[in-house]
This record gives C-alpha cells, structure tokens and sequence, in this order.
C-alpha cells in the first residue's frame, strides 16, 4: 500500500477536490495495468486484447507476462510503454500528409517515446532521438536499433547544443524530466523522492531545457511539451510560461468525450481514477511565425569531416571498399553507404546532407542503419542490419526456429543448425528476424551482441 509522502495528499486534494481524491488514492493502491505498442513497420499482428482508445496500436494486456523470455520483444515487435503516454498519436494529425520532416526527441531514452515518434513520421522525414544522460543512451540506442527504422539518429547531448541549430526542427517533443507523481504506484523510489523542493527544482530544471532547446525550433514549429506528474508548478505553470515568455501557442487536439480525459487551457491530463493508464499531462504549442512546411536542404553541401575531426562519418566516394560493394543488395530503398573505421553504415538519401551537418554540432551515436564490420575482402553484418525494417527479405537464408531455440540465440549460446547453408543466417521467430549467426557446419558461431544478451535465467 503506498503512504502517500508529505504534503502530496494536500496538493492533490486542492486540485482535484476532496471527493475526487477518494477515488484517486483508492485507484493508486490497485495493480496498474500492462500496455503495449505494436511495430507497425514489422507486420507484427496485435493480439485479441483490448484497444488503447487513442493509440491504433496500442492494447492492454490482462497479465504482465515475463517480457524477457518473449522474443517478440527482443525482434522489436513491441514495445512495452505506459497507455497514458500513448497520447501523443494523437497530435499526428497536425503534421499527416506532409513529408521531410525533421523530428526531435529531446529528452529520449529508453526510447518509448522515440519508437513511437518513428512510426509516426512521414516520408522523408528524419527523427533526432536524444539523451543527456551518457548512461541511458545504451537502452536509447538498443530499443531504436530493435525498432528498426533507418531515418533514425542518436545524439548525446545537452539541451543548450542544440541552440547552434537555429530553425531546424519542425517537430520537437520534450518528456521533461519531473517529479515522477504519476509513477508512485509504479516505482517505489518515485514516492520516497518526493518532496515540494524537488517540484521545484524540477520545475525550474523543466523550463532551463524549454529555454536552451527553443531556438532549434522553427517558427510555426509545434513542441510536445509531457510529464508523468499531477502538479501546476510542472505542468500548467509552465505551459503559461511559454506562453508568456516565449510567445508560445497552445494548440488544441481533438478528444472523444468516451476517453475520459481531463482538459483545461493549458494541455491534457490523466488521472488513473479516469482513464486505464498513470498519471500524466502534455500540451501542444505553436512557435509563432512562418507556417510549417517541408525540412529546405541546406544551401550547399556540407563538408563531411575525416578520421579524427569529431569521430565522424567519412563518406565512401567510390563504393569500391572492400565489402562495401555487397552491401547495398541487402536493403530496400535508396541508401548513401558511408565508413566510419571498419564499419559501414547506410544512410537513407534524403538524410545525407542533415546528418553530416548535424555531425558540425552535435555528438553523434549512431546514425542509419549500423550494416555491419568490414575484415578482410567482406563484411561482417551487424544486428542492426538483421532487424532493419529496411532488410530485404532475400538478402541471407534464414533458419526459424521454435521458442527454446530463440531463447538460447538471445543467451547467446551456439546453435546447432546443420540443414541451413554454410555462411552467414538470419534466425528468425515467428517469422520475425533475431539477429545473425554464422553457420559453419557442425555448429553455429552467435552473432547476438553480447550487451543485449538475456541474463535471466530460463
């Protein structure tokens, strides 16, 4: 049972009212429930299950499975995420038809959000998924990787870098770091944290990030401002902020009565005595000024960097590198091969000049699709490539296997799989790739990268 801490309970009934607050601390001591978001990009085929009303491939789960041992989840079918925040899809509708835009994700990992965002982008367009935290890049960048979209790329950075990128994104979301009041039935840490300094300092902290991050944003640009917390000083407060400080417009986003939503002139709130789902809020706003419209190429190429300036990528000129001539029959579309070390990446074309002139600014992760290793006269193909929704279907032989078989692939234990050919293979599960193996006859060498090996015993 959660022993709500200091003067929460207080806060909480002056804003929802003495009643109410009987129905929301009674909703806070029941199990909260388990959501999913499908891949659209990967066929993968929701479940008979509940809908989540505002997500068209979101569903509710009636019992939290031990996700580790689903290798649906590891082939990047789903993505475990909190229903409330779903919501987001819902702002969509702003920017559907329109195509080559370029997407922020502010404040990313482990990516939910992000891999959302991903699905949602139009043609053309290219996502940014940022992180501050060096920590939590590594989940950032697995859960993209997994997801498999290739107009993807990973930054490692703070807010204020992005000043030096005046006017270019259309599109800018910032889940801003907060007190996490919505998470107590969660995580219990959330609730021993608490206190009205914290609020305040994430407050504070919450409109430092808005403020170093603005300029990024083009006017006419739309910023999805979200917190999984319940009080004015993060959520209402700084909207008005924006508002008043930034010129900012709240833009509305159409509702169904049925959904249960909480509305004010600010932004959108859930409540988990209302709606199937935590504790959260989120606001659209306008950057007032030229209306939207499609990512302009920049007025002449940038200058790509070499080895040593930054880490950057170095371009292949001639495509002639060794391996690098095979790589491009294994993806669908229109790909820039590019070297970086001994390792090739495929960039979509559209993304070329942006990422290179990204790379004058920011500290780049990953960036496309990560195709593989070169050694030798060929190339050793990356995981990322295995679970690309970019991959051909016909690139490598693939071998499925049952679930026993999946589950010691992500342990990362040899395989034995003496009727698919010598060389390198997919091994896919339901149809869904997992990654590579080399097959080399009596058995197989496990390409699985070993961060992402499975820990957990079976």
């Amino acid at each position: 049972m959660i022993s709500f801490p200091g003067n929460f309970k207080t806060r909480m009934q002056n804003l929802l009212g003495k009643d109410e607050w009987n129905d929301f601390a009674e909703a806070l001591q029941q199990a909260p429930p388990v959501s999913i978001r499908y891949n659209r990009h990967k066929n993968a085929a929701p479940q008979d299950a509940d809908k989540v009303a505002w997500c068209a491939m979101g569903r509710y789960l009636t019992t939290r499975p031990a996700f580790t041992l689903d290798p649906l989840l590891h082939a990047g079918a789903y993505y475990v995420q909190e229903a409330s925040s779903m919501f987001l899809e819902q702002a969509a509708v702003l920017w559907r038809g329109q195509t080559g835009l370029r997407f922020l994700d502010l404040c990313a990992a482990p990516g939910g959000k992000s891999t959302h965002l991903a699905d949602l982008t139009p043609a053309g367009s290219m996502l940014v998924s940022n992180e501050v935290i060096r920590s939590r890049t590594a989940a950032l960048s697995e859960n993209l990787t997994k997801w498999g979209n290739p107009n993807t790329v990973i930054t490692h950075n703070d807010p204020k870098d992005f000043a030096s990128l005046p006017d270019f994104f259309d599109v800018m979301l910032i889940d801003a770091p907060c007190s996490g009041e919505g998470l107590f039935r969660k995580e219990p840490a959330a609730v021993e944290a608490w206190s009205e300094a914290h609020v305040k300092h994430c407050a504070e902290r919450q409109r430092r990030i808005v403020s170093d991050a603005w300029d990024a944003l083009k006017e006419e640009g739309l910023l999805l401002y979200s917190t999984c917390t319940y009080n004015r000083e993060e959520n209402e407060n700084n909207i008005r902020w924006m508002t008043q400080q930034l010129g900012a417009e709240v833009v509305h986003i159409p509702l169904q009565a049925a959904w249960n939503i909480t509305t004010n002139e600010y932004g959108y709130r859930f409540f988990p005595h209302k709606t199937k789902g935590e504790g959260f809020f989120i606001s659209l706003l306008r950057k007032k000024g030229r209306s939207l419209s499609s990512a302009s190429p920049m007025s002449s190429p940038p200058k790509p960097f070499s080895r040593g300036e930054r880490g950057g990528f170095l371009p292949s000129l001639s495509g002639e590198g060794p391996g690098v001539r095979t790589a491009p029959a294994w993806l669908n579309g229109d790909f820039t091969f590019v070297r970086e070390g001994f390792y090739i990446y495929a960039l979509p074309d559209y993304l070329v000049h942006d990422v290179f002139h990204l790379q004058q600014h920011l500290r780049f992760l990953q960036a496309g699709v990560k195709v593989g290793e070169v050694k030798g006269a060929g190339v050793v193909p990356a995981a990322a490539l295995a679970l690309s929704a970019a991959l051909r279907n016909d690139a490598f032989p693939c071998a499925d296997v049952d679930l026993a078989t999946a589950l010691r692939f992500l342990r990362r234990e040899a395989l034995a799989l003496p009727h698919i050919e010598k060389g390198y293979c997919i091994i896919r599960y339901q149809h869904l790739p997992l990654g590579f193996v080399k097959n080399i006859g009596a058995r197989s060498n496990n390409l699985h990268p070993p961060a992402w090996r499975i820990r957990m015993n079976i």
